[in-house]
């Protein structure tokens, strides 16, 4: 029997081992109707049996096997099966195992019937083979896609709710400080900024991070800004979060560009936030801003024990916080390790680079340059940044 009638035959059979394999992905299929552990099963096993018997280019067989034909199948059956396996909480290796156990059941309930491996036989289970990976492309594609939206609204929502009572502690520390009472008010607004500050650095770092990680570039929005306020607004985020340490600002030049300051301004923190926490006790931290011809460079400069070279290689890498000799015991860690990964990504984003070099006698300086104007994408109809 041809193995495209076979499926269309005996679906019934392939579609009880389906469901049987199915009920084993727990925890999410514990409590799923028999319906629902079939989902697009009968479909999909029908476009496969379609797919076989169609007659197929030596164009299309390569596009196929280069994983090239999914994206031409957005609402296949298979696609979306993937979304709702997504949406009832299998995992995607759970997803996986349900399209290999499917070439599993049909291989063993169908290979029995042959008499003869000839030539037809080794073409129908190339075309099935080729089949059973482009259903699983599709639906992988899509569970990925749903996956990365349902973590971005999570990631929006976290980020919305957090920093709404970040700001009201913020704006109770303020009110605090102000305070002319004499019962310890001032001192106790005081440390509600330093802590919301540092809460909203590191809730910011996470966010970033979490974008990053889901395959996508840091979105960029930038417009004309001034790389001198930026650094100014910085400057008080991170003297809030550091009230102990001295931070000294020069600049010079020409600091216009297009720039997206909100997300700079974050970079700036987070070095300052670093320079702070791993500096030598008594000592300040330097803030250099220079325009030059085509960008605008910012370094950020402390005083303390050398990095090792090794250590170097890493420094930017997410998660990664440097063990310093001789630092200020009790001093918290008040970094996810995410800072300088953070500053990097956003350097790139904006076509820029990041740099870092140290010394015993110069300290540890990181250095931004970011291009006076970011390059986009042309906009239809408008002209490119």
């Amino acid at each position: 029997m041809k193995l495209s009638r076979f499926l269309t035959e005996r679906a019934e059979e392939i579609l009880v081992e389906w469901e049987a394999f199915a009920k084993t992905l727990e925890p999410a299929a514990a409590l799923m109707t028999s319906e629902a552990l079939r989902d697009h099963a009968h479909l999909i096993i029908k476009a496969i049996a379609l797919d076989i018997e169609n007659f197929q280019s030596k164009a299309e067989q390569t596009a196929k096997s280069h994983g090239d034909g999914a994206a031409k199948f957005p609402r296949s059956a298979a696609s979306t099966h993937g979304t709702l396996r997504e949406v009832s909480g299998f995992s995607l290796v759970q997803l996986t195992a349900e399209f290999r156990a499917l070439r599993a059941s049909v291989l063993r309930l169908w290979l029995p019937s042959i008499s003869e491996f000839n030539q037809e036989v080794h073409e129908e289970l190339v075309r099935f083979n080729e089949a059973v990976d482009q259903a699983l492309a599709e639906s992988a594609v899509t569970f990925s896609e749903h996956n990365n939206q349902t973590r971005e609204r999570f990631l929006a929502i976290l980020g919305h709710d957090l920093r709404t009572p970040l700001a009201a502690v913020s704006m109770t520390g303020l009110l605090l400080e102000r305070s002319r009472s004499s019962d310890g008010n001032a001192a106790i607004g005081k440390r509600l900024l330093r802590s919301a500050a540092t809460m909203s650095t590191m809730v910011n770092d996470l966010l970033e991070y979490s974008r990053t990680q889901l395959g996508g570039k840091m979105p960029m929005a930038p417009a004309p800004a001034n790389m001198g306020d930026i650094v100014q607004a910085a400057l008080q985020n991170a003297a809030a979060a550091h009230p102990d340490c001295t931070f000294e600002l020069h600049s010079r030049g020409d600091l216009s560009g297009v720039f997206d300051d909100v997300r700079l301004q974050q970079v700036v923190v987070n070095l300052l936030a670093n320079a702070a926490q791993y500096r030598a006790n008594g000592t300040n931290v330097q803030l250099d801003v220079a325009g030059e011809l085509n960008e605008v460079a910012v370094s950020v400069t402390n005083l303390g024990p050398e990095i090792p070279s090794e250590s170097l290689k890493t420094i930017f890498s997410a998660m990664v916080q440097l063990p310093v000799d001789g630092e200020q015991p009790g001093r918290p860690r008040t970094s996810l390790g995410l800072g300088l990964f953070i500053a990097r990504e956003t350097a790139l984003a904006h076509g820029g680079s990041i740099e870092v070099s140290s010394t015993a006698a110069e300290g540890t300086t990181f250095t931004v340059r970011i291009p006076r104007a970011v390059a986009l994408p042309k906009a239809p109809g408008g002209p490119a940044i």
